[in-house]
């Protein structure tokens, strides 16, 4: 209804100013006065150059008669009938112009645009480089369609609501829906820590153009958050990107915030030691690249890494880095293949168990129960750290999937000692217990 006022009120707009142009009257022009005060002009001219000298009286007579001879020419040429302008064309033509461009410009909007989306900047998502195939897996809109079944038979399940929100989004190419915004504050509702529904929804007031709400927003649930949660890295890079175009210092907001810890660099033995480096050169141009260039470049240099490998299969360290690699980039089932190429070389050690554990995980369909490759994975994890807070969650998870619902609550009863009082999670994993018994 809005887009229909605002058409009208433009067509009125350009209907008033139109209105001289409608009223003017178009009058032919004698073009025999306009040659002559040309031809007056340069004679002029020649007046003017003789009397200075420059022109000699000859070239100057010359000059006169051939002057002379044009105003005769143009005086013949002007006897003859000259053709009547078409004044209705002329008059309105760029009134009518002037009327359907934008008419049909904003039948076009309504026919393919979204009027009711708020408006953001593009989020563009990562490609894979040319000639590595997608992934095999479930759609995005099967992921949804399914998302929205199993809320049929548990509508306020708040991981339900969220992940719906998340593929929501996902859909919308990086923008918060409105149907997602419902989602994740329906999700709030039943679980109010929820990082995921608050890192969408402060994504969503940013979008909207309301910098300082998201930043509040961002901010607190940063607080809460305890150090190496997995959302860190992605909230603090959207908590200085949107700092940095609003222009407010983060400390203005909230004055207690610690500085980011920076990752040490890693020693020579670290599995991050000798992954692929690029040159001077290759640095350089990356610099003038697009993010989404420099994505593909970083993912060129680990395919190169890969088919070293694939060369080189007993090069366990090698297995190693790449799987870091793949796990930094968001390749999940790739670094998975690449930590089990290691650890079939030699069993690895608790913290890699740990990311090989997460990268499993992370492969799991929202609302279905971890693979049987994650659970042998978690399973190991777990005695190699009892007190491991993904095993812990997992196969808490595995044994309420399997009906074993007191091992399910053994698990995450555990787990719930070990978090803060204030920990995001804490309220869903109290629910889920409460489910379990």
């Amino acid at each position: 209804m809005l887009e229909f006022f605002l058409a009208l009120l433009t067509a009125g707009t350009v209907g008033v100013l139109l209105i001289p142009l409608l009223r003017a009257r178009l009058a032919a022009t004698n073009r025999l006065d306009n040659d002559l005060a040309i031809y007056r002009d340069q004679l002029a001219e020649v007046e003017r150059e003789r009397a200075a000298g420059s022109l000699s009286e000859p070239d100057a007579s010359a000059a006169r008669t051939e002057i002379e001879r044009r105003i005769l020419t143009a005086a013949e040429k002007d006897q003859a009938p000259a053709p009547k302008p078409a004044a209705a064309l002329h008059r309105f033509l760029p009134p009518v112009l002037c009327l359907l461009i934008p008419a049909f410009a904003l039948g076009l909007y309504l026919q393919i645009g979204q009027p009711g989306v708020a408006s953001a900047p593009f989020i563009p998502q990562p490609r894979p480089p040319a000639g590595v195939p997608k992934e095999q897996g479930p759609s995005l809109d099967q992921q949804i369609a399914a998302a929205r079944e199993r809320l049929k038979q548990a509508p306020d399940d708040p991981e339900t609501l969220s992940v719906l929100g998340e593929l929501l989004t996902q859909q919308a190419d990086g923008v918060v829906p409105p149907a997602a915004v419902e989602a994740f504050e329906r999700a709030l509702k039943k679980q109010p820590g929820d990082a995921r529904a608050l890192f969408y929804l402060g994504l969503h007031e940013s979008q909207a153009g309301e910098s300082k709400a998201a930043l509040t927003r961002w901010l607190d649930l940063e607080a809460r958050s305890p150090e190496g949660a997995p959302w860190l890295p992605m909230l603090r890079a959207e908590i200085e990107r949107v700092a940095k175009q609003a222009g407010i210092d983060p400390k203005s907001i909230r004055p207690d915030r610690k500085p980011p810890t920076a990752a040490p660099a890693p020693p020579p033995s670290s599995p991050m030691a000798g992954m692929p480096q690029p040159t001077e050169a290759e640095r350089d141009a990356m610099a003038k690249m697009s993010p989404e260039q420099r994505q593909q470049a970083i993912r060129g240099m680990v395919d190169r890494l890969d088919e070293k490998m694939r060369a080189s299969p007993d090069d366990r360290d090698g297995w190693l880095r790449l799987a870091n690699a793949r796990r930094v980039l968001g390749d999940p089932r790739k670094a998975a293949e690449a930590y089990a190429r290691a650890d079939a070389l030699k069993p690895l050690e608790p913290q890699r168990l740990a990311d090989w554990a997460e990268a499993e995980v992370r492969q799991i369909q929202p609302g279905a129960p971890p693979s049987p490759q994650a659970v042998s994975v978690l399973k190991r994890l777990e005695a190699a750290d009892p007190d491991n807070a993904l095993a812990l969650f997992y196969l808490g998870a595995t044994s309420f999937a399997q009906g074993d619902k007191p091992d399910a609550a053994r698990r995450w009863k555990k787990l719930l000692a070990q978090l803060p009082p204030d920990a995001p999670i804490r309220a869903m994993l109290e629910e889920k217990i409460k489910q379990a018994e």
